[in-house]
């Protein structure tokens, strides 16, 4: 007599009771019963925690073989056809950007002490709602990541976020937890962030850990002198609601350099990455990034950095030897003349 087989199927922050399988049952029938119950196609579902000897059962495997005890809890992932389509399609109507590169450090330093600017950022601090999935590690310093065109080509098309998302991500991302908490910030609606980050598995990485999403509604609105009222991303938000981050401790990465209107010592430019089909298989800017994300964490005050000219760096016992090295007159590589 074939035995009945019950789990509760955890996505999307709801359950979902699967009956009506047998132990002879697959893997496939399991996620076909999934997909009945959820909307979620067989070929999008991600069960985590279903194994076999530690690793992910095939679709042919029986279901007895799993020995699920009744009522099972699986943890899944995956995306609606609708959900992905929405995410995946370029923005209509989307203003055209002014051309970061014109602004100067005039135009910083004038906006970014003004009293009426500082008072929104004090409004966000007290009614800006934070959902912290990881709370700050101690001693760790901020990384705040932007999401279109730093991490995501979101205007080209394709048929999976795998193949817009910028190379070596997951890699960069790993890297830099080692030293810095992450927060992605983007200007767009707190619903498409969390989407495209499970597009992209970074939501759910085992190797790495988000602390919690920012969207266009933390932001604020700047006057500039030169290009009327233009909108930013004021990490004094982050600062005043975690005494643990500050501008000696904070740095932020984003395509756009108006983003950094408010707190230009601690942006950094990143190069945008556009036209991923064309260029996936070239670009290693997240590499790079990763490395100097190394080498300044031991850094006592980012924001006394050039983050402008961030490939120039040099660890300051490198710098020494430099200088030593010189001083003594001997060449620059140490070798005696």
């Amino acid at each position: 007599m074939e035995n009945d087989v019950k789990v509760i199927v955890k996505w999307g922050g709801k359950e979902y009771e699967i009956c009506d399988l047998t132990e002879t049952d697959t893997v496939s029938t399991l996620k076909n019963a999934i997909h009945k119950e959820t909307g979620v196609l067989p070929e999008r579902q991600k069960l985590l925690n279903l194994k076999l000897k530690g690793k992910t059962p095939e679709d042919d495997c029986q279901l007895s073989t799993l020995k699920l005890k009744p009522g099972f809890k699986v943890m899944m992932m995956g995306s609606l056809e609708k959900d992905i389509e929405d995410a995946l399609a370029p923005p209509e109507n989307m203003p055209e950007v002014i051309n970061d590169l014109d602004f100067e450090e005039e135009e910083e330093v004038s906006v970014e002490n003004k009293e009426v600017h500082l008072a929104k950022i004090e409004k966000r601090v007290r009614e800006y709602h934070i959902n912290i999935f990881n709370e700050p590690r101690p001693g760790k310093k901020l990384l705040v990541l932007d999401i279109d065109y730093t991490l995501f080509d979101h205007r080209s098309v394709a048929e999976t976020g795998y193949e817009l998302m910028r190379p070596y991500l997951h890699e960069f991302l790993t890297s830099a937890y080692q030293n810095y908490d992450i927060v992605i910030w983007s200007a767009t609606s707190m619903k498409w962030i969390e989407e495209k980050m499970k597009l992209l598995g970074v939501s759910q990485h085992p190797a790495y850990k988000i602390m919690f999403y920012l969207d266009s509604v933390a932001m604020i609105t700047v006057q500039t002198p030169k290009y009327g009222l233009v909108q930013v991303k004021p990490l004094g938000v982050i600062w005043g609601k975690f005494d643990q981050y500050s501008p000696r401790n904070t740095i932020m990465f984003d395509d756009i350099r108006r983003n950094f209107l408010m707190n230009p010592a601690n942006g950094l430019k990143i190069r945008p990455f556009k036209h991923a089909h064309l260029n996936r298989d070239k670009d290693n800017e997240l590499l790079r990034l990763a490395k100097y994300l190394q080498l300044i964490a031991g850094e006592e005050d980012l924001s006394s950095l050039d983050h402008r000219n961030w490939e120039k760096y040099r660890p300051k016992h490198k710098r020494k030897e430099r200088s030593q090295s010189r001083g003594s007159g001997d060449p620059p590589d140490g070798t005696a003349s």
